[in-house]
């Protein structure tokens, strides 16, 4: 199971590009919205949810969290107890962290990046903590993939499904989706 956390403000490409392709890979996804299962991206798109952030489960089930970025999404995530708790259960039991464009901030104020290789908007590499900063449009150290905005959005979806499912997966997507 992957949650992909959205919150007023987010940045629609970021969250929905991501969705599109896990959901390709056949990988169980569910959208998840932050006080309420209708929200409004950055750019005045209302998404309805597959649960509010209140019905999440953590545990064994849980593969993944995907945090999109937009603002003020990436401020209205950090807020969310929800979005804390699940951030905390994953880094407490190996679980694959992903974040996009402003949201990597949320894991380097957590000092979640501290010591990892990571990326972001430009503008906020000195919200990534101790991270080594890089300048890639994607970058996974460990089990923690973070890229810079929304022009990366299909890029960062294809490295989840190589880290959920399989390289070759994640490459004939690709082809398919004219990436290439």
């Amino acid at each position: 199971m992957v949650y992909v956390f959205i919150a007023e403000g987010f940045e629609e490409v970021e969250a929905l590009a991501p969705v599109d392709i896990l959901r390709r890979a056949e990988v169980e996804v569910k959208t998840v919205g932050i006080g309420s299962n209708i929200i409004r991206g950055s750019h005045g798109i209302p998404v309805i949810t597959d649960l509010d952030s209140k019905e999440i489960i953590l545990d064994d089930n849980l593969e993944m969290i995907v945090l999109p970025g937009g603002m003020p999404g990436t401020i209205n995530l950090e807020a969310n107890d929800d979005v804390q708790k699940a951030i905390d259960f994953c880094m407490d039991n190996n679980i694959y962290i992903s974040a996009i464009c402003a949201a990597p901030s949320i894991l380097g104020h957590k000092g979640v990046l501290d010591g990892k290789k990571a990326t972001c908007f430009p503008g906020f590499e000195n919200e990534l903590g101790k991270a080594c900063y890089s300048n890639a449009l994607v970058v996974n150290d460990g089990r923690i993939t973070t890229a810079k905005g929304a022009g990366a959005a299909v890029k960062f979806g294809l490295k989840l499904v190589e880290l959920l499912v399989s390289k070759e997966k994640s490459e004939a997507l690709e082809a398919s989706l004219q990436c290439k």
